[in-house]
């Protein structure tokens, strides 16, 4: 009876220790998050964290990646920059030395993905930002590519709108001068509208500070310039105060706006008060057809919520990341070198079928080729696909 207890127990143990091993042996990838899941703008991080969760969902479901024929399971490695510069390269370099992830997504914003992407780079980490348009973020860093437009692309094809769609000559400009986003968007915009209109055809070019909420002053003086309209490249959650209170002074001509308005949130925050303004944006998802628009109905049956362009880019970065991990060819276990390995695939891609549009990286650049999308918010406070437009 002994023996029969101890040789079942031996058995028993074989088999542990067989599955344990068997449990150690599947390979795993990680995949960094860098997002902003806190501070001024949270809808964005939770985004990001939403459509990253549910595309690893969709690659673990179908056995992992498959990398040189065999395949590999992916885990997330999510970090909150709290939507300030310092914290995103904080996380940066937690996800690169502490958690070794083999990429990164994120940071969205060009606050954030400036200092992230130096971090990344000088790690020799490969990071895509879905959402940051700023030049900065991948200029001088073969590491750091984006899923999106610059803003030297989205401020002439804003330009391009406002002159023929309304014939306009004179703009008016209101930012915020301590964000790189928004200063540099303004920047592009008003380079391109007075090269195309002539010196001075900005005739307000106003500005003011993070966290300021009176815009009176500078809203007053555009009215008296003779502004026949008013591009506020600002984050969704500003953009509402900026029209509400123009509107009170008096204002009745167009705000035109950038890829930042591209959130719910902006029309709950502004209501009636922002429908049919137009946006530059990556997507729209009034219409959307094909896989953009199974992605769309899948992520709202998901989280309750139509995804925003946050969310489209984020799927895409994401997308081009695996696309990478499957080209490198191989997964040797020496992260440096599988890190290396996926930057040179990442940075050879080519038509690559995102929802946001087909991507294909320049020789020797992180930015993508693309157009952009000009975007209504409709009458039932929709985004809707209006035009493309590509400079």
């Amino acid at each position: 009876m002994k023996k029969t207890i101890v040789f079942s127990l031996m058995l028993l143990a074989g088999v542990l220790m067989a599955t344990g091993a068997v449990a150690q042996k599947t390979p795993t990838i990680k995949i960094g998050i860098n997002a902003e899941i806190t501070g001024d703008i949270p809808k964005v991080g939770e985004a990001t964290k939403f459509a990253a969760q549910m595309w690893v969902e969709d690659v673990n479901k179908a056995g992992g990646i498959e990398v040189g024929g065999k395949k590999y399971k992916v885990e997330l490695a999510v970090e909150d920059n709290e939507a300030k510069a310092e914290s995103a390269a904080k996380a940066a370099t937690k996800l690169i030395t502490v958690d070794e992830v083999i990429a990164i997504v994120g940071p969205q914003a060009s606050k954030q993905a400036v200092p992230a992407g130096e971090v990344a780079n000088n790690y020799k980490t490969p990071l895509i930002s879905g959402w940051s348009t700023n030049p900065n973020t991948t200029k001088d860093r073969p590491y750091v590519f984006r899923a999106c437009f610059l803003d030297d692309f989205q401020g002439p094809a804003l330009s391009i709108f406002a002159s023929e769609e309304y014939k306009f000559k004179k703009a008016a400009v209101l930012y915020d001068v301590a964000s790189d986003y928004p200063k540099g968007l303004a920047e592009f915009f008003k380079k391109d509208w007075e090269k195309k209109n002539g010196p001075g055809s900005v005739v307000a070019y106003e500005s003011f500070t993070t966290k300021d909420t009176d815009f009176s002053s500078q809203l007053t003086k555009i009215i008296n310039s003779g502004a026949e309209f008013l591009f506020t490249p600002q984050y969704y959650n500003e953009v509402p105060l900026i029209v509400q209170q123009a509107k009170q002074l008096g204002w009745k001509k167009p705000i035109l706006g950038s890829d930042s308005w591209a959130s719910d949130e902006l029309v709950k925050l502004c209501g009636k008060d922002c429908l049919g303004s137009f946006f530059v944006s990556h997507y729209a998802s009034a219409g959307a057809k094909g896989a953009t628009k199974e992605f769309i109905d899948r992520y709202k049956a998901k989280y309750g919520v139509i995804p925003d362009d946050v969310a489209a880019l984020t799927w895409d970065a994401i997308g081009l990341i695996g696309q990478g991990i499957k080209n490198a060819g191989t997964i040797t276990g020496d992260i440096k070198k599988d890190r290396e390995s996926v930057r040179k695939a990442i940075a050879e891609i080519k038509n690559f079928p995102g929802i946001t549009g087909t991507i294909s990286f320049p020789p020797n650049s992180g930015d993508p080729v693309k157009c952009a999308n000009i975007v209504k918010i409709n009458d039932k406070g929709e985004f809707e696909f209006y035009k493309l437009s590509c400079p």
